[in-house]
């Protein structure tokens, strides 16, 4: 498992410690936080809201008072989960947003801070070392863990910006269907990510030469 703790070591400074910037924080903590409010009503609507869940138990309530039938019970339950995927579609603007500004940080950030250099140099120190490569090995594991999470957040936006869509142009109609599937399949990808990432700081936390994940994350390190 420890090849996917991340690191807060410098391998060739072992005493140096990464500075995360203010902005690169900001994103990460609002980023949790749309994903989290995006994952919660994708489960909202697949319990409490789902349509084909709620329907009897609208057209049982309406029936205590007034006669109604299986259509009006359908469009009810469908009227209550559209709500809730109005919600979904707000936090899919705002994701769509974050990643558009960490794009664009990547460019500002200083040298030592932006990705793009530090997979390169995790690649290149893994080549360089050829002894002892756990060390090696993990850092570049953990930053093509993050690529691999920066490109389903790209395809999560992309395929969620046309379902949104996909009313106002006839070519996004045609492909809703496969469209929606990579979408969902992502999604699940990357609750596989968020389970690995805590997983990999909580074992991190545990060692003594690798503490302060979080904090590094709150306050830059």
């Amino acid at each position: 498992m420890n090849i996917i703790e991340p690191t807060s070591k410098n391998l060739n400074n072992p005493s140096t410690v990464k500075r995360y910037s203010a902005s690169l924080r900001l994103w990460h903590w609002l980023n949790m936080i749309v994903i989290s409010g995006s994952l919660i009503t994708v489960l909202i609507n697949s319990t409490i809201t789902d349509k084909h869940a709620i329907t009897d138990l609208v057209k049982v309530r309406i029936q205590e008072t007034k006669g109604v039938d299986n259509d009006l019970s359908r469009s009810v339950a469908g009227a209550l989960e559209d709500k809730v995927w109005d919600i979904h579609i707000y936090f899919g603007y705002c994701l769509a947003g974050l990643l558009f500004f960490r794009l664009i940080l990547e460019f500002f950030q200083v040298a030592d801070q932006k990705f793009i250099r530090r997979l390169k140099k995790a690649s290149a120190q893994f080549k360089a070392i050829k002894k002892d490569r756990q060390e090696a090995l993990h850092e570049l594991t953990v930053k093509i863990i993050y690529a691999i999470f920066y490109c389903l957040l790209a395809i999560m936006v992309v395929t969620g910006l046309s379902l949104a869509f996909d009313d106002d142009f006839q070519v996004l109609k045609s492909i809703h269907r496969p469209v929606k599937n990579v979408h969902g399949f992502c999604m699940y990808l990357i609750l596989a990510f968020i389970v690995v990432h805590l997983v990999g700081v909580f074992l991190a936390e545990r060692k003594k030469d690798s503490k302060g994940i979080v904090s590094d994350m709150i306050n830059g390190g």
